[in-house]
């Protein structure tokens, strides 16, 4: 090899406060997902002051750039990061907080894009020094249907060239800044939106007998796919349903015509992923029908579960333990939540890992998705060597 992980470590250092003012940017200008126009332009600004060439408006305002080093058609090494922030108003109070009443960055994808950004100033000093091309994919959409992920695959980014493999981290508050986390093979569920509407008679709540009642037909419906889950599914396979929301009239004397029910289902195996929405639905359909009602279902499919190559995965954790020291390394436990990541997973070879970002395990602790998350900003240390150190063990390997 012609790089040493003190080299890496010396340019994470050396570059820190650029990523660190980027991500701060980042962070104080969020925007909702497939909406990240502005941010797109600031990272694409960055990118180009920096000469590496690149493509924007993939996938509306997804961005491909290529770093190629000597002989650039050898091999091809992928990096990805996303642009969208979530709808939460930040409680936070730094100078870079959110300036976009109602938008935030509290999932960490700031963190990620200013990550892979630190990461491909050191690709692009060292690009001398390797051979192959590292492909940079920084996606919108990560936090929604149908996930910006599905979307720049579908607009090629996986091609011309193809890589043999693609690498992503993620902020992890339930770690010291300073560790990193890993685990090989199934990792995070597939992740689907439920969406019923059970169509009734409404009437006078005192006449039940004259009403098709809807709210009484969700609560059988809601209760009851919660045993065709348990008892149709193996129970050594992970499975999770819940529903997030019900709503149906608006007076306690009146029987409504209609209610909404919306959820979500959540699994470590495909083949039972879709045996399970045809359950969902025909106990639904069947149920309403039995009672008099009606029931529309809607199951729209969201994101695979996550699968980090187990060879791939294992190399990765090695060249972690290398660069951090094995005691920093952490092996990470099985996620029902989901993450788009998983569309590139399921095409090429790939691996998710984690990087701590609280602070002694005393501050910083606040989960994502939370209107007070933030992180130890050394940990973007982590994230830029990590991203580098990967990519250049990847792009080496033989």
């Amino acid at each position: 090899m012609n790089f040493s992980k003190e080299e890496i470590k010396g340019k994470a250092e050396l570059y820190f406060n650029e990523v660190q003012e980027i991500r701060h940017h980042i962070h104080a200008h969020p925007e909702l997902s497939f909406q990240e126009y502005e941010t797109s332009k600031f990272v694409s600004e960055k990118l180009t002051e920096w000469g590496i060439p690149h493509v924007t408006g993939v996938a509306g305002t997804g961005i491909v750039a290529l770093i190629e080093g000597k002989n650039p058609d050898k091999k091809c090494i992928a990096l990805r990061a996303e642009l969208d922030a979530l709808p939460i108003q930040e409680a936070n109070k730094t100078t870079w907080c959110s300036q976009n009443d109602g938008v935030m960055h509290a999932c960490g994808h700031d963190v990620h894009t200013s990550c892979l950004l630190g990461a491909a100033r050191i690709l692009n000093d060292l690009k001398d020094t390797w051979v192959g091309t590292i492909k940079l994919i920084i996606q919108p959409g990560e936090e929604k249907h149908p996930g910006g992920a599905s979307l720049m695959i579908r607009d090629g980014a996986l091609e011309n060239p193809r890589p043999e493999a693609i690498f992503a981290l993620h902020v992890y508050p339930h770690l010291p800044c300073g560790t990193v986390g890993f685990r090989a093979g199934q990792y995070m569920a597939s992740a689907d939106e439920i969406y019923i509407t059970i169509e009734g008679k409404g009437g006078h709540a005192a006449l039940p007998h004259q009403t098709v009642d809807p709210i009484a037909i969700a609560a059988q419906v809601i209760t009851g796919l919660q045993q065709v889950i348990s008892r149709k599914g193996n129970p050594l396979i992970p499975s999770v349903l819940t529903f997030g929301s019900i709503h149906g009239g608006f007076a306690t004397n009146v029987i409504p015509d209609k209610v909404d029910i919306l959820g979500t289902f959540r699994t470590m195996d495909e083949t039972w992923r879709y045996k399970a929405h045809q359950w969902i639905k025909d106990y639904t359909i069947h149920t309403c029908e039995s009672l008099g009602a009606k029931a529309i279902v809607e199951i729209p499919a969201g994101y695979p579960s996550l699968f980090n190559h187990p060879e791939l995965t294992a190399r990765a954790e090695n060249w972690a333990k290398e660069f951090m020291g094995a005691e920093n390394v952490k092996t990470l436990d099985m996620r029902m939540a989901g993450e788009d990541f998983s569309f590139y997973t399921h095409v090429v070879p790939g691996c998710f890992f984690r990087i701590g970002t609280n602070r002694d395990n005393k501050e910083f602790l606040a989960p994502v998705h939370n209107a007070h998350f933030e992180i130890d900003e050394h940990a973007m240390k982590v994230g830029v060597g990590m991203m580098t150190w990967c990519a250049l063990n990847a792009i080496s390997a033989h």
